[in-house]
């Protein structure tokens, strides 16, 4: 290696993978978010931590660049494994990583079942993903096939573990736990700290470093807001989404629609068509998917939350970008 090769590889925190790669990727600016300041040395060091902080903070990405340092390019095993409470959320975290790989070369696969379990069983095992994100419903399935292994595993994240244990993922979630090798490493990610994810940290994780980001306050900056005024008790009693899109179908508008009634595959269309701009509105119920890539947007219309009497100003904040 020459001096320039070498001086090049200390600069750069992860081997292969040039800051300003990092930047393009994902960033418009380097300074670090709270979380990312705080968490990142508990975590080089090993150990388990505790990660509380409110949605949009950046967590992700934090463990994110840390599970890609400590990844062997060279081990075709799974080394990390990423759990998330819905199908959308485990696919925009492996966009986060495959963003970030980019300079790097690590593989990372979404396992969440949108596909058939043939296809998929067939991506794990040809390719060999260096990490795996998925829900626990679809994780736990192919860990009991044997077609997903734990060996190798160095780092299990659970993304929003709030979420997931009140959606009755705790079974799933305790049998993953128990596969690991003992030396795993653990991050647990939260918004809040009830006290069923409180039982999992003392359960299953060792000494664990707790971080808690002080909750600012929410704002709505920068977000075009449309209310509407009318009809108010009719949006919240019947679902609209079909008859909205119609009509605005009916004025020319390019628009697609999405709701709990569709299948995952429907879905998955409709997200890349608003993601390429061949659709410029989506208008969509509560799927509780947080974090479903709609950052892109730049105006963003919040559904009327159908059949709910009012949003959470935190889901609300996260859904709108």
């Amino acid at each position: 290696m020459s001096a320039s090769q070498d001086s090049r590889s200390r600069d750069n925190g992860l081997d292969g993978m040039e800051p300003e790669g990092i930047i393009r990727s994902s960033w418009n600016e380097i300074k670090p978010s709270a979380i990312q300041q705080r968490a990142i040395l508990p975590c080089i060091k090993g150990c388990d931590v505790i990660a509380q902080a409110q949605f949009g903070t950046g967590k992700m990405a934090t463990f994110a660049i840390l599970i890609l340092q400590q990844t062997e390019l060279d081990l075709k095993a799974t080394q990390a494994l990423i759990l998330a409470p819905t199908r959308e959320l485990a696919q925009q975290i492996q966009k986060v990583v495959m963003a970030l790989r980019d300079y790097m070369g690590a593989f990372c696969h979404a396992c969440t079942g949108s596909t058939n379990v043939r296809a998929e069983v067939q991506k794990l095992q040809m390719e060999a993903p260096h990490i795996t994100a998925g829900n626990p419903g679809h994780v736990f399935d192919m860990l009991n096939w044997r077609y997903l292994s734990l060996k190798y595993i160095k780092m299990f994240v659970m993304n929003e573990a709030d979420e997931m244990l009140s959606h009755g993922f705790k079974d799933q979630i305790y049998a993953v736990f128990q596969k690991l090798n003992s030396n795993t490493q653990v991050v647990l990610l939260s918004a809040t700290m009830p006290s069923h994810v409180l039982e999992v940290t003392k359960m299953f994780m060792r000494d664990p470093i707790q971080i808690l980001v002080k909750k600012e306050e929410l704002s709505l900056e920068g977000i075009h807001q449309f209310n509407i005024n009318e009809w108010k008790l009719d949006t919240l009693c019947d679902s609209k989404v079909d008859w909205l899109t119609e009509k605005i179908h009916a004025r020319d508008f390019t628009v697609s629609a999405m709701h709990g009634d569709m299948d995952q595959k429907e879905r998955d269309v409709i997200m890349r068509e608003f993601h390429s701009g061949s659709s410029r509105v989506l208008i969509t119920t509560d799927l509780r998917w947080r974090c479903a890539s709609l950052f892109a947007a730049s105006v963003t219309g919040q559904e009327p939350n159908f059949g709910r009497a009012a949003l959470k100003i935190a889901s609300y904040l996260f859904g709108a970008g």
